[in-house]
């Protein structure tokens, strides 16, 4: 029995410890090896913009295909500015396409909507009779694949694109067990995971290996794709050595041993959203921020006292050093912490670049952040079921995406203070973002949290008791909203006309991406990530290709 002085904790959620060990503390960057890289890239890029001068001419299909793979073997983004000129005059040549070419006329749907051209969904009525899809299409198992990709682009008023998903899915699992060949390993992966819904990195590292055994493949192209894959790999592994070291200083393994050490899983996450080597700065911050996440969601989920916890969120609402000394021992170690890395390391990353104005933004995200931590606290200590309209409004801060997003653009030299004024007004895209991270955490770590000692309230209880239903209705209800959120997303990266860059709304885009790949299949893959993660971070890591 406790005494008067001594202080009741919440039973302690006993966490993995980090898959890596010692794996990425260690990395000495091979300049040579970089060197020589880089000059053969310099050499196939003149090839490859040769190659893109010819195909310009060529026919439709031809230079949507060389379009498709350079962009999936992930050298695309040397050539941003020949393909954005071609697409845009394939598409003003096509807004009327009447060709009976199921594969490139859906290649061609998904590409332009990639890019941001608001093609109508209009065009797959060519291969339909009485609103179905034609039968002598289900033999076409390159043109399924494409469609099938295709209808993941889907927006609100796209009801032809559902009708091609569950066309093309069910020919396609019909097919799939009996294909031996490259399509083969393309239909089942597609099966799984969908392009459109992917990590960019992660696909990129499927696609070559694919590409590699295909017969009709580009030698040249493959060549290239491994060379660049190679050396953003060398980067990459720097950025993350350079992240743990910045970990291993802070040294929470030992002194917060209550708190997820996933400082890895925070570089993966980052990665996932913008992999490009111009990004480096925003992948560390956002890497950092993660991972110190994680730390103060434990602090709240694992380990602090309701009294303790007051205090904490009211010294960061405070944001001051000073206030440090109201703080127990341990929640000093995480306050000074946070208060580091956003008034140091940002503040001179920020200084430099005379971009100073952006911190604001990022620190009041954060205090939102552990406001609506706080608001969940109270509502689980006092065992009150909140609304699902007020829990999912308190869940879009909590979600952690709102402060996600506005990090990462901490990062993008070229964000001004407009693009933060309106990403802080919480815009469609960006709240369905944050639906997207709160509903499908929910609905991956349930069984988790249900399974811990911890009274835990997620959205599916709180639809359960509003509308008297049970678990497998609430999840389906939940699965329907997020369904929802993503053609939101879809619609608004379809030529905008917001006060932002289209590499903003890229990487508002792949932030979706990876809150969906992180937790897939139900599973809370940053949390454990040996389920769901460990063969994506090792093909991104830890597995180079033979040049």
């Amino acid at each position: 029995m406790a005494t008067s002085n001594q202080v009741v904790r919440p039973p302690v959620t006993k966490f993995s410890p980090s898959l890596w060990g010692d794996e990425f503390r260690y990395f000495v960057f091979d300049n040579e090896v970089a060197k020589r890289y880089a000059q053969e890239i310099e050499v196939l890029k003149e090839r490859v913009r040769s190659m893109l001068v010819r195909i310009r001419s060529s026919k439709l299909a031809e230079k949507l295909n060389f379009i498709d793979t350079i962009e999936r073997l992930g050298i695309s983004y040397h050539f941003q500015s020949e393909i954005d000129e071609m697409l845009k005059e394939i598409y003003n040549a096509n807004l009327k396409f009447h060709g009976d070419d199921l594969c490139t006329c859906a290649l061609m749907f998904r590409l332009l909507r990639q890019h941001g051209y608001n093609i109508s969904s209009g065009i797959f009525e060519n291969f339909q009779e009485n609103g179905k899809f034609r039968n002598n299409l289900s033999r076409d198992i390159k043109g399924l694949l494409n469609l099938y990709e295709a209808s993941h682009m889907d927006g609100h008023k796209d009801d032809i694109l559902k009708e091609a998903y569950t066309f093309s899915r069910t020919h396609l699992e019909g097919f799939h067990p009996q294909l031996n060949s490259t399509l083969g390993t393309q239909v089942r992966h597609a099966l799984e995971q969908p392009l459109h819904k992917g990590i960019p990195r992660v696909e990129i590292s499927f696609f070559i290996r694919v590409y590699e055994e295909d017969e009709s493949k580009n030698d040249v192209l493959l060549r290239f794709a491994k060379l660049d894959y190679n050396l953003l790999q060398m980067h990459h592994k720097q950025e993350l050595y350079q992240l743990m070291r910045w970990w291993k200083e802070l040294d929470f393994v030992t002194t917060l041993p209550y708190a997820r050490d996933r400082a890895v899983e925070s570089y993966f996450w980052a990665l996932g959203v913008l992999f490009e080597p111009e990004y480096s700065n925003a992948r560390l911050m956002i890497a950092k921020s993660v991972a110190m996440i994680a730390v103060i969601d434990d602090t709240f989920d694992s380990f602090g006292t309701p009294n303790e916890l007051e205090i904490y969120t009211d010294a960061i609402q405070k944001w001051d050093i000073n206030q440090i000394n109201r703080l127990p021992d341990y929640m000093k170690i995480s306050y000074k912490a946070l208060i580091n890395l956003y008034d140091e390391d940002f503040n001179k990353e920020l200084c430099e670049e005379g971009r100073i104005f952006a911190l604001y933004y990022a620190k009041e995200r954060m205090k939102e952040l552990v406001r609506a931590y706080y608001t969940e606290l109270k509502w689980s200590t006092k065992g009150c079921m909140p609304p699902f309209v007020e829990y999912l409004n308190n869940g879009l801060a909590s979600s952690t995406v709102y402060l996600l997003i506005t990090t990462f653009l901490l990062g993008m030299k070229s964000v001004t203070r407009e693009a933060f004024e309106w990403v802080n007004q919480n815009p469609r895209i960006v709240e369905a973002n944050a639906i997207l991270g709160r509903l499908i955490n929910d609905i991956g770590s349930y069984e988790r949290e249900k399974s811990s000692s911890l009274i835990a309230i997620t959205g599916i209880d709180c639809y359960m008791s509003d509308y008297g239903v049970s678990v497998h209705e609430a999840m389906d209800k939940l699965k329907e909203m997020i369904n929802n959120a993503w053609k939101d997303i879809n619609e608004d990266i379809l030529q905008p006309t917001f006060p932002i860059s289209r590499e903003i709304l890229m990487c508002l885009l792949n932030i979706a991406r990876a809150v969906s790949v992180l937790y897939m299949q139900n599973q809370d893959g940053f949390t454990n990530s040996e389920k769901v993660m460990k063969p994506y971070m090792n093909a991104l890591f830890v597995e180079s290709f033979e040049v």
